[in-house]
This record gives C-alpha cells, sequence and structure tokens, in this order.
C-alpha cells in the first residue's frame, strides 16, 4: 500500500482560483464543478491560500442579511497550506486525513499546484487496493 503514491489518484483538473477573485464568482466555479473547495495561485501558478465551501459558506450568510457580497477570494482564503507531493505514499496521506486535518490537499510540484487530492480519491484508491488483496491466489 505504500508504494501507491498520490500522483496515481489525484485530480489532475482543479478548479484554480485567483486572490483578487469576486467570492461570487468563486463560489459559482466552485458549485458548477461540484468541488469541496480549491487551490488559490498566484499569477505565476503558485499556492497562495485554499478557500473551501465552508470558508465561502460562512462569510455569504453573513452577507445574506443585507444582501452585500463585496468579498474577494483573499478575504476568505486559508493561509498557510497543507499539501502533499505527487510521490507522497497514498497511505501516509490516509492515515494524516484521520485527524483533523483538511478534506482537500493541494498536489504541488516545483512549487506549482499540478491537482488536488480528497478523501474520495484516498477511499477510492484504499478501496482499489482491498480489492486486489481478495483477489491475490492463496
Amino acid at each position: 500500500m505504500d508504494s501507491i503514491k498520490i500522483a496515481d489518484h489525484m485530480d489532475r483538473q482543479p478548479v484554480l482560483l485567483k486572490s483578487d477573485m469576486s467570492l461570487a464568482v468563486a463560489v459559482e466555479l466552485l458549485l458548477d464543478s461540484k468541488k469541496g473547495g480549491a487551490p488559490v495561485i498566484s499569477s505565476q501558478g503558485e499556492l497562495v491560500g485554499f478557500l473551501s465551501q465552508q470558508d465561502c459558506l460562512a462569510v455569504m450568510l453573513k452577507s445574506s442579511y443585507h444582501c452585500d457580497l463585496t468579498s474577494t477570494v483573499a478575504d476568505c482564503m486559508k493561509t498557510p497550506v497543507l499539501t502533499v507531493s505527487p510521490q507522497d505514499s497514498m497511505l501516509q496521506l490516509a492515515e494524516q486525513m484521520l485527524g483533523e486535518k483538511p478534506k482537500i490537499y493541494p498536489v504541488v510540484s516545483n512549487n506549482k499546484v499540478i491537482g488536488t487530492i480528497n478523501r474520495t480519491n484516498v477511499l477510492n484508491a484504499i478501496n482499489t487496493y482491498m480489492q486486489q488483496c481478495y483477489l491475490a491466489p492463496a
């Protein structure tokens, strides 16, 4: 199981947000793509933060009382961000996810976001591995 790498199971087409983007636009992107969150990148493609649906919900709820959503991604994103590399072990990430860690991690290589990996991806990888255990001859 330790030989299963994040690169084999990550989402290679993540939604990428910019810090100066309006929160309304970011929420639309997250909803349209059915993503629970997205990395926030600089103009050079480097990770500067992470915006989750939970981060958006708090701000949008407050703004809904006055119908005045003026926040940007930078106002709501989390920093610093826990990341993984494509060559990291899926087993280690699964163990890390057992705690109060993020549900989604940006996958970073050479300081650039190349994907994301979430609990569903990790569970799928473990499930695939376990199915192979049952198929192996005794």
